[in-house]
């Protein structure tokens, strides 16, 4: 038995279609979790074989539409597919602020389409998803767990937005670190401290620079990719891989390019620039 990590979505706001938006999938001891829920996130699930009705727990990392423009699809199909209503209500584990306030409104622009549904079929329920905040703490935090499998979170630098947290996964196989949207940053390494498996969000600062000015307000919250490779080299991670990746690479020389600055920050460990369903395994 061992753990995954599969990543759902390795896109941006911009359209790819190549790149679903930000996910990543993480399985252990027969617990499927799902953190971040972009576009085409249900398909990319499907892809890999994992049904809406497997999901135990989604993790938002923060309230940025591209982050969870596909979870009324995840909830909706997950209701679709459950026949017999005997899937128990979905949870959503998010900080608590305006992500929060999104998710409990996901399924009010499909008021109609779910009485006609609901009707039509004479289920009497509606899709089942359960909102459960938590307050982003300075440290650490436990916010879901079962069995060998804990979930922690911790805040993270994406202001503007706030809040933001990244997430860790311990399970018996080794650690799991999601950065979520950040900037290299103190809280990051507190996240990814002993991690096995470090998912970071990756840009190109040195590209962004070179494009028009009024782009380069994006410089003001992501994670420059050798400043990635400077902390995880400190922080000793086995494998480093590189997700939500901006600008996005289309050929080979672009993709060395991500591994080249992740070296030159100093980083020695496997570094692998992720495509839609790359899967890294733990134990």
């Amino acid at each position: 038995m061992t753990t995954s990590v599969t990543i759902t979505g390795t896109g941006m706001p911009v359209p790819s279609p190549e790149r679903a938006g930000p996910g990543v999938l993480v399985r252990s001891r027969g617990a499927a979790l799902q953190f971040d829920a972009g576009r085409a996130t249900t398909m990319r699930l499907a892809a890999v074989g994992v049904s809406p009705v497997d999901l135990d727990a989604v993790f938002v990392t923060h309230h940025h539409s591209d982050h969870v423009s596909g979870l009324d699809d995840l909830v909706m199909s997950r209701w679709i597919m459950d026949r017999l209503d005997q899937v128990p209500a979905l949870p959503i584990l998010a900080p608590e602020g305006p992500a929060t306030d999104f998710l409990e409104r996901i399924l009010d622009p499909w008021e109609h389409d779910l009485a006609v549904r609901s009707a039509h079929t004479e289920r009497g329920t509606y899709p089942g998803y359960e909102v459960r905040p938590f307050e982003a703490e300075d440290s650490l935090v436990e916010v879901w767990s079962q069995g060998d499998v804990r979930v922690t979170a911790g805040p993270v630098r994406h202001e503007p937005v706030t809040p933001a947290v990244g997430y860790r996964v311990e399970t018996p196989d080794g650690v799991v670190a999601v950065s979520g949207d950040t900037l290299v940053c103190p809280e990051v390494a507190v996240l990814a401290e002993g991690a096995d498996v470090l998912v970071y969000e990756a840009m190109r600062f040195d590209l962004i620079r070179a494009l028009p000015d009024h782009l380069h307000f994006v410089l003001d919250y992501h994670a420059d990719t050798m400043l990635i490779g400077a902390q995880a080299q400190e922080l000793e991670i086995p494998t480093l891989v590189l997700t939500h990746l901006i600008p996005e690479p289309i050929t080979d020389e672009d993709r060395q390019g991500f591994v080249d600055d992740v070296r030159r920050g100093g980083f020695a460990g496997q570094v692998i620039v992720a495509d839609d369903l790359t899967s890294v395994n733990l134990g």
